[in-house]
Parts: C-alpha cells; structure tokens; sequence
C-alpha cells in the first residue's frame, strides 16, 4: 500500500522503524521490570525486617517445648516462669540470685483425645542451682484502698511473692474438649510435686492493714505450691492455688504445718482462696497448653506490661 505523499524510501524507513522500535521498548520494559522488582523485593524485606522487629518487641520470651533427647538445653526459669508477671495485676519485679544456673526442660508429653475430649500430660523438670523470685507490689492496690485501711480494714491474704528455689520434677496437665474436629483448652495445670519429689516453689501471702500510721504487711505465711490451675469459666479470670505445707514467715523450719498432717480441705481453702489475675496472662496459660496440646516445639509469651525490671540479687 502506497501513503500518498511519501516515497518508497520513506514507506521502507517507516516500515523498519515499525519492525525495530518493539524489540528496543520490549529490552527497556524488561530492564525497568527488573529495577521495579528489585526495589520491591528490596521494600519487602525492608518492610519484613521492621515486622519482625515490631512483634519481638511486643512479645515476651519464646520458650522451647521439644523433648527430643539432645535437642533442647532446656530454658532459663525466669522464661518459663514468665507467667507470673504476666498474670500479675499489680506491677512486679523479676529477681534471680547471682551465679544462678536453674533452667526448665520438658522431659515427654502423652496425649489422649476420643471424639469429645482431650488430655496432654507433659513432664518437665527444673535443674541446676538458684533462685528465681517473682516479687509483687502492692502499692498501687494499697492506695486504691487507703481509706478502707485507714477505716480500721484489712486486705486479706495479698500474694506477695513467687520463688522457684532449687529443682524439682512436675509436669503439665491440660484438658479440654472436642467439636467438630477442633480442640479447646478448658484447664491447665501445673503441677510442681511430680514423681513423688518435693515441690521448689514457695509462695507469700500477707494481709495489709493500717497500724501506729503505717501501711503493714501482717500475718505473712510462706506456702510450698503444689499446683496452679487455670480454667475457662465465665466471670472475672482466677487461678487456684493448692499447697503442701504452711508456716508463718521466719519460724523455724520444724514448724511447717504439713497439710496432709491435718489441715483440713476446708482451712485450705479459706487459707488461700482463688486469685484474681490478669485477662491477657489468664489466655496466655489457656493458649500455652493448647501448645503442648498440639505438639508444637515452641510458645512466646505476649509481653508482660506489669514487669518493671530485671535483675540479679542475693536472697
């Protein structure tokens, strides 16, 4: 086809630039293809990284629950025992003694399922030498109740401390239910007196009151833990707390009070009712033995928002 006005060289040069201009756009389509994807590769990873240093920061430590022998040194006890802070609605102060080598390994894990319900069981052990203490602080409940105290009143039986003191056996029990294929956590327990040894944790309870113009801690008792146990049930979240043996703080050691030598199950419980904890440190619990319950290898606790400081200090 002839164009009206143009010669036959035109015509040919048009043609050529026709047939050459693609494969230029088409090198430099490639090229500019290739620069985009690199920066986005480049933002992606950028982006990533930020991710990733966003959620470590807003989490809590990640602990190992894998029991393949040699495969896991265990974790420190502080990691294990992050709960506490996280559960804790008063602010509360990790403190572990100088030189201290104690960690946590699970050991097993056995688990049972039928159509409707579930069972896990998981040993673990506390080893190495030390001492881990969860210390709480109750001024900001004591001033949320100043008048009340002051009025003659008493804060009944305030838990004032967790330690893990030396090793121990226990294990971590964890039921729940069944439907429709999907597994739901309604208990865990952990329970620190397995395999017949002594539990290594302690608890101190208090009563607050108001004494010669004076906020006091009275009536302090120390408790060797047996279990802690979290269920899901309506209303305000609790963990119940059962103890092998009690005492008044600094008396002599042959004046524990052993539960199994007469307390009844009555006293128990008025000793030492169900503690009111935190929302988010009562899921992690729930959310912690649907991990065991899994098989997962590993949990991270969220972050414990009432953990003011870390530290080592002789007890």
């Amino acid at each position: 086809m002839k164009v009206p006005g143009a010669s036959n060289s035109t015509i040919g040069l048009q043609r050529r630039s026709v047939t050459v201009l693609p494969r230029k756009l088409t090198r430099l389509s490639a090229a500019l293809f290739l620069v985009a994807k690199v920066s986005l590769v480049s933002i992606s990873a950028a982006e990533a990284l930020v991710s990733a240093q966003s959620s470590s920061a807003d989490t809590g430590p990640t602990i190992r629950l894998d029991y393949a022998p040699g495969e896991s040194g265990g974790n420190p006890v502080e990691s294990f025992m992050y709960f506490v802070p996280l559960i804790s609605p008063s602010p509360i102060s990790s403190l572990t003694s100088p030189g201290s080598t104690q960690s946590v390994k699970v050991l097993s894990a056995k688990r049972h399922a039928t159509g409707h319900s579930f069972l896990t069981i998981c040993e673990f052990e506390f080893t190495g030498q030390g001492t881990h203490k969860s210390l709480f602080d109750l001024t900001g409940e004591i001033q949320r109740h100043q008048q009340k105290l002051k009025a003659g009143g008493f804060m009944r039986r305030r838990l004032n401390s967790i330690t893990v003191n030396g090793g121990g056996s226990g294990r971590v029990e964890v039921a729940g239910t069944v439907t429709n294929g999907v597994q739901t956590v309604t208990e865990v327990r952990l329970r620190f007196n397995a395999r017949s040894k002594t539990s290594p944790v302690w608890i101190e309870l208090c009563d607050i009151g108001y004494e010669a113009g004076q906020f006091k801690h009275l009536k302090e008792m120390v408790a060797q833990v047996n279990t802690l146990t979290f269920r899901r049930q309506p209303g305000s979240p609790k963990m119940e707390v059962t103890v092998a043996s009690v005492k008044k703080k600094g008396a002599a050691n042959n004046l524990w009070q052993s539960i199994k030598g007469g307390i009844t199950g009555a006293a128990v419980s008025l000793l030492i009712d169900p503690l009111t904890i935190t929302k988010i440190g009562h899921q992690a619990m729930l959310d912690f033995g649907q991990a065991l319950a899994s098989g997962a290898p590993r949990f991270t606790f969220p972050q414990a928002k009432n953990l003011k400081n870390t530290t080592t200090k002789p007890f």
